[in-house]
């Protein structure tokens, strides 16, 4: 996939030792394995691949690109291929998770870093479900575990740099 192979990430030394995948924390929701994911990228497979739900239920929690001894990042590659599914208009097959990234990905180019009241506020509007999760989100807020105004890194310019770095790649594929 061009897309893979442009962000530098080399799936082909992948050795299928399933380490990405014993060390998911949600593989168990994937219906391909982080390390399925890397064989079906070396036979082909990419529309299966940008249809599937594995690459939204990913976490990016980055277990997999740590354990892997190839030093593939799998992360990465999970990353470019929701971006590429949303790129190319795929259906996901999680219908609100694509919404779920947006939000994230909004709110780190707005803040430096995820503000999560924001993000979620941004979501639950996109979603029209505003009162799902209510009484969790206030049990939340008033435990101090969701920041009412957002903090900002200081040098927010590098973060511009890399949307724009992300955006400008996309557009030579």
């Amino acid at each position: 996939m061009a897309d893979v192979r442009m962000s530098g990430i080399n799936t082909e030394e992948c050795f299928q030792c399933q380490k990405c995948s014993a060390g998911c924390p949600v593989a168990l929701h994937m219906d391909y394995k982080p390390h399925q994911v890397m064989q079906m990228l070396a036979l082909g497979m990419h529309d299966r691949l940008l249809a599937c739900r594995t690459i939204w239920v990913c976490a990016s929690c980055y277990t997999c690109s740590t354990r892997c001894p190839n030093d593939i990042d799998v992360a990465g590659v999970m990353d470019r291929l929701r971006q590429t599914a949303l790129r190319d208009g795929v259906a996901p097959a999680e219908k609100d998770v694509p919404l779920f990234h947006r939000a994230f990905l909004d709110s780190i180019r707005a803040y430096g870093r995820v503000h999560e009241l924001s993000m979620i506020a941004r979501y639950k509007m996109a979603t029209h479900r505003y009162f799902d999760d209510m009484k969790l989100g206030l049990r939340m807020f008033t435990k101090g575990k969701l920041k009412l105004l957002p903090s900002r890194i200081v040098d927010r310019s590098r973060i511009k740099a890399m949307f724009s770095r992300d955006v400008q790649s996309k557009e030579r594929v």
